[in-house]
């Protein structure tokens, strides 16, 4: 019963480190990491759990964590010692030091060297424990435990919660730590794949393209609507596409055709601001160069005003119904604006009877 009470309380506490602890890579606080490898060099200590996700973790031999070590899907070695417990899920563990708490490995391999010292349980589900000749563990050994059986807790009466009353003489300290350069980067790395893919289309749609950003400027606030709508409607037609099975295929196809319909609305968005900032300069552009121009510099000062705090993403996000509309109401450019009258009409004029 022990054991399988420790695997589920450290079990538990992989849940909770990385929702508790994201992003913080402090020597003195708990360590959090996606996709990164860790290293923790000789002689440093580490005052706090080490969480990784999708990355490699080294204990240099002379290395202490005081805290919990949780690894999902990665290596991790352990030369240096841990006074606190040990979480594996989905990789390789290599012990060769002192752990002076409980290991628990799902899905993967444990290894024991003949230097390792465990003083507590090590406990596997689906997994595979080697221990050489000279290891110590001084709980229990478990391989493929099997499921974990919960206890039931007994009925307990409900304790009233006091409030507490906070501590103003020493206010809680309050570390902001923002990079907006990787924001920026961003924002110019995702204007530069939008205009290029912008600058491909108009070699092949020009004319389609023209359609959907004639139909934008002629009619913002219809296209506005049709992209709400189209916001709305295409989530409930694909669940519903999705439950009758036989339709699935076609659910896929139109998961796909929202994100290429906002695409195609601001390549065409991109178009007329690059045509009208031809006009205002009085130059005459290609039209690839045209709509590449146009476009980045909508995708990039669009993404620079959704960096502003609360309010920022409002100029975003109808752009994107007015694109998305724009595409909708002519059928990806096939068909002209709804309403829009011919432009220099034929009128076959009759000579009067003689």
């Amino acid at each position: 019963m022990k054991t399988k009470l420790t695997t589920f309380i450290l079990l538990l506490a992989l849940l909770l480190v990385p929702t508790s602890n994201a992003f913080a890579q402090s020597p003195n606080g708990d360590v959090f990491l996606l996709g990164q490898n860790y290293t923790l060099k000789s002689n440093e200590t580490l005052n706090g759990s080490l969480a990784v996700v999708g990355g490699n973790v080294t204990i240099e031999k002379d290395a202490i964590v005081n805290g919990d070590t949780v690894l999902v899907g990665g290596n991790l070695t352990l030369d240096g010692q841990v006074n606190g417990d040990v979480v594996l899920v989905g990789g390789n563990l290599t012990v060769t030091s002192k752990i002076n708490g409980n290991i628990v490995v799902v899905g993967g391999q444990l290894l024991l060297t003949k230097t390792a010292v465990v003083k507590g349980d090590v406990t596997t589900i689906g997994g595979q424990v080697k221990k050489e000749p000279g290891a110590e563990v001084s709980g229990n050994i478990v391989n493929n435990s099997p499921p974990i059986t919960i206890p039931d807790i007994p009925n307990v009466p409900n304790i009233p919660k006091i409030p507490s009353i906070p501590d103003i003489s020493n206010p809680p300290a309050v570390n902001i730590n923002v990079n907006p350069f990787w924001e920026i980067a961003g924002v110019l790395g995702r204007a530069i794949a939008i205009a290029l893919i912008g600058m491909l289309l108009t070699l092949f749609l020009q004319p389609q393209l023209e359609r959907v950003a004639d139909s934008i400027t002629r009619q913002p606030l219809m296209a506005g609507s049709f992209g709400l709508l189209t916001l709305v409607v295409a989530p409930l037609a694909i669940v519903i596409m999705a439950v009758t099975i036989l339709l699935i295929p076609v659910a896929l196809i139109a998961v796909l055709l929202l994100p290429l319909a906002w695409l195609f609305g601001m390549v065409a968005l991109g178009q007329e601001v690059g045509e009208r900032f031809t006009k205002a300069i009085h130059q005459a552009w290609a039209p690839v160069l045209t709509t590449g121009f146009g476009t980045f510099l909508l995708v990039l000062v669009g993404g620079f005003v959704g960096m502003i705090p609360c309010f920022g993403w409002l100029l975003s996000f109808l752009i994107s119904l007015i694109a998305i509309g724009g595409v909708t109401m002519t059928m990806f450019g096939s068909r002209s604006t709804p309403g829009k009258m011919a432009t220099n009409p034929q009128v076959e004029i009759i000579p009067p009877a003689s």
